[in-house]
């Protein structure tokens, strides 16, 4: 059983991997796109789900509450009885991109500033309505 725990928190390490990806490179995504008028970066449901990811994060930096992927990664990594660090090569590599040493409290500062710059984004290049479908 413990080596379930341990896949399953690889697994987890992985779609955490992505998430951050998805906001980071989403962000970027967004400002190649307003530069080379690329049309997909401003589709609907690609801006409101990248403006819901990092407003989940920031929430949880301003409420202070740790991210539930991460929790479930160690908990599932201790049922192993492994050492939190203990993961895969890829897993491995992947927390090494995404958790950085920095304090939490800075962290939480910039998910925050983060999630206004991707909301003032929403602004000043808004996505297309969900109704709006036509080609310009």
């Amino acid at each position: 059983m413990a080596s379930f725990y341990l896949i399953v928190a690889d697994v987890i390490v992985c779609l955490h991997g992505l998430y951050v990806g998805f906001v980071v490179f989403g962000y970027v995504l967004v400002l190649f796109g307003a530069i080379f008028q690329w049309r997909f970066v401003r589709n609907p449901l690609f801006r409101w789900a990248h403006l819901l990811a990092i407003g989940i994060v920031a929430l949880q930096g301003a409420l202070g509450v740790p991210c539930p992927l991460t929790v479930a990664e160690d908990t599932l990594r201790e049922w192993a009885g492994a050492p939190v660090e203990t993961a895969t090569f890829i897993a491995r590599w992947v927390r090494s991109v995404i958790f950085v040493d920095v304090p939490q409290a800075i962290l939480n500062v910039v998910y925050i500033l983060f999630a206004g710059l991707v909301g003032l984004t929403m602004v000043l290049l808004p996505p297309r309505r969900f109704r709006d479908r036509t080609t310009s």
